[in-house]
């Protein structure tokens, strides 16, 4: 089986291509690495696969539509996971063009090329931002979505439109996945748990926006990587399911657990909302078990154990 897995060199992207090589797929691994953060770090992701036969790696664009042309032409992909996007709440509201050109003109090209090459499967990369300040929780799939309030969210729910029309017209198998809030070992270095510790650790205040009420679904990235591979087995139709621990935890508990895991107290600095945060994330998982056989295993302080080991190794 081979795969062409987009963003490869990320967070989730390297994580997801380690687990199919040790599953004895072939990868083409498709980055642009992207300066949002330092590209180093995203080539460091990708140590444990460079050197391996069946891993070929592509420097290039979603957005580069002969080269898209080109690797579903010579690459006989089985399926096609799509990670890669600009990512970030904050940064779209300051830089939305970026963020339609990219998560929607970058998906509609890949989803072209995969009609022209007849690919069997793909998987989409949602978020569970496309909930807005959903007022029912936890989130379920068949929610309504039409509320965004961020440009990254509104791609995101236009990504999953764009997939339903695929498989709708041209009758591609599409999964779409809502993460919500991934974590652990490679965690993006602007996300909260990986900024909180590595500020704490260095005795530096970290910002807390709000009065610490807002709570997020934090997501192991095993449980995640276990989803993704069940939805590339079960693809079949399309289907939206939610990837969470359906756990949320409150900001000022996470800032707890971290300080636990660390030894350290964290000194912090009150700072106003943001616009485009959301209040709280929480995800119906019952779909997914029921369907994918998904069941997240790893609790919060099991993983933010693991975080902090990796981190302090890495550091």
């Amino acid at each position: 089986m081979k795969a062409l897995v987009t963003g490869a060199a990320g967070f989730i992207g390297s994580h997801l291509c380690e687990a199919l090589l040790a599953r004895g797929w072939q990868l083409a691994a498709l980055d642009n690495f992207d300066e949002f953060y330092d590209p180093a770090i995203k080539r460091s992701n990708l140590k444990q696969c460079r050197d391996h036969r069946n891993f070929k790696l592509v420097e290039g664009d979603i957005r580069d539509r002969p080269l898209l042309e080109s690797l579903l032409k010579d690459e006989d992909v089985d399926v096609l996971v799509h990670l890669a996007a600009k990512a970030g709440v904050r940064p779209s509201i300051a830089d939305p063009l970026a963020y339609q050109d990219v998560n929607v003109a970058g998906t509609a090209s890949l989803l072209e090329a995969a009609r022209k090459h007849n690919l069997p499967k793909f998987i989409f990369s949602s978020s569970s931002s496309v909930y807005g300040n959903n007022k029912k929780i936890p989130f379920a799939e068949s929610d309504n979505v039409d509320f965004p309030i961020s440009p990254y969210a509104a791609t995101k729910k236009a990504g999953e439109l764009l997939c339903h029309t695929y498989c709708h017209l041209f009758g591609i198998n599409i999964t779409c996945l809502r993460f919500f809030t991934v974590y652990g070992p490679r965690q993006r270095p602007d996300l909260a748990i990986h900024k909180f510790t590595r500020l704490i650790e260095a005795g530096q205040p970290i910002p807390v926006f709000g009065d610490g009420s807002m709570s997020r679904d934090f997501t192991y990235i095993d449980d995640i990587i276990a989803g993704v591979l069940a939805a590339i087995d079960l693809c079949r139709g399309y289907h939206i399911y939610n990837l969470g621990e359906s756990q949320p935890i409150v900001l000022r508990d996470l800032v707890a657990a971290i300080e636990k895991a660390l030894a350290k107290k964290a000194v912090i600095d009150r700072q106003p909302l943001q616009p485009g945060d959301v209040n709280r994330t929480f995800a119906d998982i019952s779909l997914a078990r029921k369907e994918l056989g998904y069941n997240p295993s790893t609790d919060l302080a099991k993983g933010l154990e693991s975080f902090v080991t990796w981190f302090r190794s890495d550091h």
